[in-house]
């Protein structure tokens, strides 16, 4: 088994941050693939599924962003799991906006979700980090992070979300390079 961890805040006027792309790519994987309804569980909300040969747990956690640590560990701990079972979805500043890109371990690039996490588990899991792009300006950071997707980015987004889905088999096959790859060929890159 392996858990998929979508970062972002729990409640409706958060839904459509930018911070909450990792929640938007689990519910769409969830989607996709017909996973379980959610329910309440480990501090947070989760499904059951299948990609493909692999059983799945979807988590998001509803512990708020800089919380997630405990959330996860909760569920990592009841499963058995350790860290090279976990795979973190999450929004990245320092990638362009709609850029996907997948790796193992790495820093926590002043992101609130993965320190939480790091500090309960250490570095070595798994990420996909969404890029939201940086607005240029450090002290328009908070505003960008927590602002809504801009309706003219909604048809992107809903593209990119899509193409995560599609190719999710192969990050459950742990192939990141063909993850990314395939993903950027949706894209059209």
């Amino acid at each position: 088994m392996q858990m998929w961890v979508g970062l972002g805040n729990p409640g409706e006027k958060y839904r459509m941050h930018r911070h909450n792309v990792g929640f938007m790519a689990v519910d769409t994987i969830a989607e996709m693939y017909g996973f379980s309804p959610p329910k309440k569980q480990f501090r947070g909300e989760v499904r059951e599924g299948r990609i493909g040969r692999h059983k799945l747990l979807l988590l998001k956690p509803a512990t708020y962003m800089n919380e997630s640590g405990g959330s996860v560990r909760a569920a990592l701990d009841f499963y058995k799991l350790g860290a090279d079972d976990l795979t973190v979805f999450h929004d990245e500043l320092d990638l362009a906006p709609m850029k996907v890109k997948a790796r193992v371990g790495g820093g926590l690039a002043g992101h609130n979700g993965l320190r939480s996490i790091n500090r309960h588990l250490g570095p070595d899991f798994t990420r996909v980090r969404i890029g939201i792009g940086h607005p240029g300006a450090k002290e328009r950071v908070t505003g960008h992070v927590l602002g809504n997707y801009a309706k003219a980015e909604i048809d992107d987004l809903v593209h990119m979300l899509g193409a995560i889905a599609s190719e999710a088999e192969w990050l459950a096959e742990r192939d990141l390079a063909r993850f990314m790859n395939d993903i950027a060929l949706r894209q059209g890159e």
